[in-house]
């Protein structure tokens, strides 16, 4: 039986490796594939991008997203959200999208690159980002590290 429900993969990246993953879930799922972008373009630097990124989450800072980048999540029903997971949790970049868009009646796929951190520690961020939401199906998401554990999760949750 085909699949029917229309998916979209939405994804961070600062360094291309959650770029790389998303490009993966899109082969396996030939789901639809927007970057998210912050108004202000985080810098290439490494150094520089870890000060921005710590300076975001100190103060609590959800950075404008580009608006214009992102797709008609009204026409999607199960949406992959990609980040690189930094200080054992999603970006501020990624709560501005859940601030900014209503995911109200859709199923959310959280997937995460990380070395050490697994999806769990940023599962209990996602529960507060949904909260303004009705109807939302959070499902437990999956760190990337290999195509053959990521086919094996997207089957486990009848995403393909």
């Amino acid at each position: 039986m085909a699949k029917t429900n229309k998916q979209v993969i939405i994804y961070f990246t600062s360094s291309g490796t959650t770029k790389r993953a998303a490009e993966k879930i899109q082969q396996a799922t030939q789901a639809d594939i927007f970057e998210l972008q912050a108004v202000e373009a985080y810098p290439k630097d490494y150094e520089a991008v870890v000060a921005r990124g710590k300076k975001e989450l100190d103060n609590k800072i959800h950075p404008e997203i580009n608006q214009e980048k992102l797709p008609d999540f009204s026409q999607y029903d199960e949406i992959f959200v990609g980040f690189p997971t930094w200080w054992s949790q999603p970006p501020m970049i990624i709560h501005s999208l859940f601030d900014t868009v209503a995911f109200s009646g859709k199923t959310i796929i959280p997937f995460t690159t990380s070395m050490s951190s697994t999806i769990d520690d940023s599962m209990l961020f996602f529960d507060e980002m949904i909260a303004k939401d009705t109807g939302v199906n959070l499902i437990e998401g999956i760190r990337y590290d290999n195509e053959s554990s990521l086919n094996k999760f997207l089957k486990k949750n009848n995403l393909i």
